[in-house]
């Protein structure tokens, strides 16, 4: 096994891939509002949300920063260079990497967040419902990630978030750390296996980051799909790079034109074949309120979606 591959060993042990996507393809469903529905129908868009604006402060920001002074601070990694120049070179390298990141790439990084949805399951969330679907009044757009086609290629990734404590996260910087640190003592590793820690680390810390919340979040059951702005190596959805007016203010969102895409995705993207179920939030899922959801669908074009909305009977009103 050559030392880059040592390395990646190191930094992505414990990632399990058979519970990630492409191997897991669960229902997902989304949270929000009639008037959102309304605006991805008629633009055929779903919005993704820039991660600096989650609910969770110690989210991209936390993971990226602490990860940086977990590798920069590390005795254990400093301590298994005999030259200290070699050290020097590993952390120039890093810093370099980490720059590259955050000054052309972390602007245009973008989540959207979802709900693991049983397929049982014809009601929602309650706790969904209260904290992003409009307090009940909103409606879940169930995505079936069977329809969705995986490749390498995409700039998306997709799954599931793993929920730790604060200090469950630092431990588990700490411990890479002193992973590395093994490899390292008595060794003289060249300049390409000194780019290889930075370049390995960084990459772990942006999915970490990036699909890491605290515990206390944890009854969500949350799947994101995040959108990789370097990844995106051709620009092929640079276009779609935009912003939004808010009750925050103005904030960079990227608007993702659900359609066929040369090289990206396949013949047959479409709202209408990703989408599995809408369901009518339970404070509003009254006849009425079914029928007039059915004619704002079949307005914007999607006869097929107006067949698909159910109406949640949880007895749950403001």
């Amino acid at each position: 096994m050559s030392f880059e591959d040592e390395i990646r060993s190191i930094m992505w042990a414990g990632f399990e891939e058979e519970n990630e996507f492409p191997a897991k393809r669960p229902l997902l469903a989304h949270y929000t509002s009639v008037a959102v529905l309304d605006l991805m129908m008629s633009n055929n868009e779903i919005w993704f949300s820039h991660p600096l604006y989650m609910n969770d402060l110690e989210e991209l920001r936390f993971g990226m920063l602490s990860g940086a002074n977990v590798f920069r601070n590390s005795h254990e990694l400093e301590a298994a260079f005999e030259d200290d120049h070699l050290y020097m070179q590993l952390i120039a390298h890093f810093n370099y990497l980490f720059n590259e990141f955050d000054e052309k790439h972390v602007f245009d990084t973008y989540v959207m967040c979802l709900a693991n949805h049983d397929p049982k399951e014809t009601d929602g969330l309650l706790s969904m419902w209260r904290g992003y679907g409009a307090g009940g009044s909103g409606v879940a757009i169930v995505f079936d990630t069977e329809k969705i086609n995986a490749s390498e290629d995409s700039p998306f990734i997709i799954g599931p978030v793993r929920y730790e404590t604060t200090e469950d996260r630092l431990d588990w910087m700490d411990g890479k750390m002193k992973e590395v640190a093994e490899l390292l003592v008595g060794t003289t590793p060249s300049n390409d296996d000194l780019y290889a820690i930075a370049y390995q680390w960084i990459e772990r810390l942006k999915l970490f980051s990036l699909f890491t919340k605290h515990k206390g979040f944890h009854e969500e059951q949350e799947w994101r799909i995040v959108y990789m702005n370097e990844r995106d190596k051709e620009g092929k959805l640079k276009e779609m790079q935009s912003y939004a007016i808010t009750p925050r203010g103005v904030e960079p969102k990227l608007k993702f034109k659900v359609q066929p895409l040369e090289g990206l995705f396949g013949e047959h993207l479409s709202l209408e074949h990703i989408i599995d179920t809408i369901i009518l939030g339970p404070t509003t899922s009254t006849a009425i309120a079914k029928n007039t959801v059915k004619r704002l669908l079949q307005k914007r074009g999607k006869p097929i979606l107006a067949e698909k909305i159910k109406p949640s009977t949880i007895p749950f009103r403001l």
